[in-house]
């Protein structure tokens, strides 16, 4: 899934984003011709792919941050912080808190809600499946950008690398006080970058993309933090039960860069 870029005079309803111009979880297809790919980048991208595939249970913290480009050229920056609690094949709950998001995601095999706390009400979706068939729904039907969706997919390698051209091995670095692997791949649109950690857990530590179809180049970044590989599931956490006072709507108000909108925003 793929998403244009538009634009519009307030920093709110319409700058540009990187997130518009790639879209987070592309559809799983063939995976990058050899020619133009470092053997180094492509095995610890594999790797990586591997483990978490193989990770049943998990839950990690992430801070996201999505750079804008107004109509008079200034770059801005939106921040945000989200947890992930996912278990494989078929179950995951998420949320996600910024200046103007604030949402909570449920997935138990079976059923897809999205609750925007903010403007108390929710939409539900019958979804038999799994958590790549709950991501493509979630971005398709309802426009919410999932920053950094494409490392929970069953298969992250595959769609990690579709479309990509070339990539290189940056040595070691370190993130969040961790020494990670530093990847970085090619795209005719964007160009992305992961740094994976070192040792018998290579988990993604950080995820930056850059889009080449916009001027100023805006950026998305997700670090990710708190990585949990057994982590305790309290009951019915993949269920979600509506609050007193909220309402079931049809569709959830999205704003053009993936954010749900305000209460007031809402109403205009």
């Amino acid at each position: 899934m793929k998403y244009e870029p538009v634009a519009r005079p307030a920093m709110k309803r319409v700058v540009s984003s990187v997130v518009l111009v790639l879209g987070l979880g592309l559809s799983a297809g063939t995976t990058a011709a050899a020619e133009g790919m470092n053997p180094d980048a492509d095995e610890i991208l594999r790797s990586m792919s591997k483990f978490l595939a193989g990770t049943k249970t998990f839950s990690v913290a992430a801070d996201v941050s999505l750079e804008f480009m107004t109509v008079d050229a200034q770059k801005l920056q939106l921040n945000s912080r989200a947890t992930v609690l996912l278990e494989r094949p078929s179950k995951f709950h998420a949320t996600r808190q910024g200046r103007f998001a604030d949402t909570e995601l449920f997935y138990d095999g079976s059923q897809l809600t999205v609750y925007g706390k903010t403007l108390k009400a929710y939409v539900q979706q019958d979804l038999a499946g799994s958590i790549d068939q709950a991501v493509a729904a979630l971005e398709t039907a309802s426009g919410l950008a999932m920053p950094g969706a494409d490392l929970l997919f069953a298969d992250p390698y595959a769609v990690l690398t579709k479309g990509v051209t070339s990539s290189g091995y940056h040595g070691l670095a370190t993130v969040g006080g961790v020494k990670a692997h530093h990847l970085a791949f090619r795209t005719p649109s964007v160009d992305w970058q992961i740094w994976v950690q070192d040792g018998d857990q290579p988990l993604p530590l950080k995820y930056v993309v850059t889009t080449k179809r916009l001027a100023g180049a805006p950026q998305y970044s997700v670090q990710l933090s708190q990585w949990n590989l057994k982590p305790a599931v309290p009951a019915g956490r993949f269920k979600f039960v509506a609050p007193p006072g909220v309402e079931k709507l049809q569709a959830l108000p999205v704003d053009e860069t993936g954010e749900p909108k305000t209460a007031e925003e809402a109403k205009k």
